[in-house]
């Protein structure tokens, strides 16, 4: 018996004796996901089963309703995946928190309740996330009766008065850097807690770049939510907007063309290998080394350039539609792509030989940045982030979806967790994709590149699940009576990252932090929704 049916079976016992759950083995939200129907009070019990399985927490999301929201959260195992679902009134909403056994679920629950008005009992911080200033406490711009546009049509006020931890010390001085930055990047405000130049807490404040995507998402069509899931994080556009076309066609039953799958998995590994190619460069100029920097920026712009010209955009933005992609690739592009993927390697021989044993790269990359494994598996980290620190989770190979199912996926692993032990397995994710890349090429199948998205019954739900370039993507649709969206959640890997960057910072002096914070680089928009 698997450990999956082990749960089931434990919630169906309670059942049983009438403690509330039951259990829908036929209703999934797709292949190898089960959903698990629970009443209120089992809600953290469920969790606490879950956690002594060692299954790993992968999100929760509300799903409000006039009067009542729909809550679930979605567990993962090595054999599929468990939904768990349960509805609460929305006056004096109240679950037991799963924090307590998975820390990674902290910030995606805060983030529920300042949108939704679900509170969670026994969250160690139980203080805002999302909600800024832009609101009032009462105020819940999740809810069906609450405007896109807002209520207040002034500029919100600065967001002052949020309850930083501070460490008491007569050596303890505090650093706040942000949310404006000296470089062109995202807001973010990082709040250092130090003594000389060693760093004793980190802690963030994001939620700058909330854009309502999880409200204005409502009512729209589907080909209108695909564009708007490529924008969630525009440096994944190709995940994002496969999860949502993956979770639509899962709700409506939809079929995919052959070719437009290994199109679609092309798309994602392209976009894989362009931003470890920038991020690799970028970690080495944060330590004064520049010359990976400008190879490897080199060889992204040309990346990215055969993108526009084979498909339409530098990001590849636009490129996955509901039912498959928006262009099939042209008849001459089969042999351009495969001598690019040559040259690429070529290229890359030198550059990573020189990233990997040079004295001025490993006295600041080597036992910097560590976030060990148990860190790691509590808050749930996947992708680079987790793989070099012993997480060896990929989608791809563990919970394969067309069509990877066809495909042997290496995914490779340490267990350092330093900087670069990140590094490194970003370097051998460049080379798996490029071998990837040819199999499918070799493999393309003939035939259409799209097919119509059947119209999906009311309330048919899916989740989509697809392994992005920084990990996991999560993302779940409901459709409406009238075959628009009535509720899109998309799971950014970030979420679990950006708490991982808190813990490996410990220890760390103060100049280091530019560095570990690149070689992490969550997704500021990705998380901030």
């Amino acid at each position: 018996m698997s450990r999956l049916d082990w749960l089931s079976g434990y919630l169906t016992r309670l059942a049983e004796k009438g403690a509330a759950p039951r259990l829908e083995p036929v209703q999934t939200l797709g292949p190898r996901v089960r959903r698990v129907t629970l009443l209120p009070a089992d809600w953290g019990t469920a969790a606490e089963v879950a956690a002594a399985l060692g299954w790993r927490w992968a999100g929760v999301w509300g799903d409000p309703l006039a009067d009542a929201c729909v809550v679930r959260a979605c567990l993962q195992a090595r054999e599929g995946f468990v939904v768990l679902e349960t509805e609460t009134a929305l006056e004096d909403a109240s679950l037991a928190s799963h924090t307590r056994y998975y820390h990674g679920a902290n910030r995606l629950e805060r983030h529920l309740r300042d949108l939704i008005g679900v509170r969670f009992r026994g969250h160690p911080q139980d203080h805002r996330w999302t909600r800024h200033q832009a609101w009032g406490e009462d105020e819940h711009p999740l809810r069906t009766d609450f405007p896109v546009a807002g209520r207040a049509p002034k500029r919100a006020p600065a967001d002052t008065g949020y309850p930083f931890v501070r460490i008491q010390g007569g050596a303890v001085y505090e650093i706040p850097v942000g949310p404006i930055h000296a470089g062109i990047i995202e807001p973010g405000h990082f709040r250092f807690q130090a003594v000389g130049e060693e760093i004793l807490r980190l802690e963030e404040r994001l939620g700058y770049l909330h854009k309502g995507i999880e409200k204005i998402a409502v009512g729209r069509e589907p080909a209108d939510l695909a564009r708007l899931a490529g924008r969630v994080s525009g440096d994944t556009t190709v995940g994002h907007a496969w999860a949502a076309c993956q979770a639509m066609e899962r709700a409506a039953h939809g079929t995919v063309p052959p070719r437009a799958l290994h199109l679609r998995a092309l798309l994602a590994e392209r976009e894989r290998i362009a931003n470890h190619l920038g991020d690799i460069g970028a970690i080495c100029n944060d330590v004064g080394f520049s010359f990976p920097h400008m190879q490897c920026s080199h060889l992204r712009e040309q990346w990215q350039r055969r993108n526009r010209e084979v498909f339409g955009h530098r990001l590849l933005m636009d490129t996955v539609t509901p039912g498959g992609v928006a262009r099939d690739l042209p008849a001459d592009a089969m042999t351009t792509l495969r001598g690019d993927h040559r040259a690429l390697r070529e290229a890359l021989a030198p550059v990573f030989d020189v990233v990997e044993d040079h004295p001025s790269l490993d006295d600041r990359l080597l036992s910097a940045g560590i976030l060990n494994p148990t860190d790691a598996r509590m808050l749930g980290c996947t992708g680079f982030v987790g793989k070099a620190s012993g997480q060896d989770l990929d989608l791809r190979r563990d919970h394969p979806y067309p069509p990877y199912d066809r495909l042997d996926v290496e995914v490779p692993a340490l267990d350092q967790g330093d900087i670069a032990a990140r590094v490194q397995i970003r370097m051998r994710e460049v080379y798996i994709s490029l071998d990837l890349m040819d199999r499918l090429l070799d493999t393309l199948p003939a035939g259409e590149v799209s097919a119509a998205l059947p119209e999906p019954p009311a309330g048919a739900d899916g989740l989509g699940l697809v392994e992005g370039w920084r990990g996991d993507i999560l993302c779940y649709v409901r459709f409406g009576a009238d075959g628009r969206i009535a509720r899109y959640f998309p799971r950014d890997p970030s979420w679990f990252q950006w708490p991982a960057l808190e813990r490996l910072i410990h220890g760390n002096i103060v100049p280091d932090f530019p560095v570990c914070n690149k070689s992490v680089n969550g997704s500021y928009s990705g998380h901030d929704l």
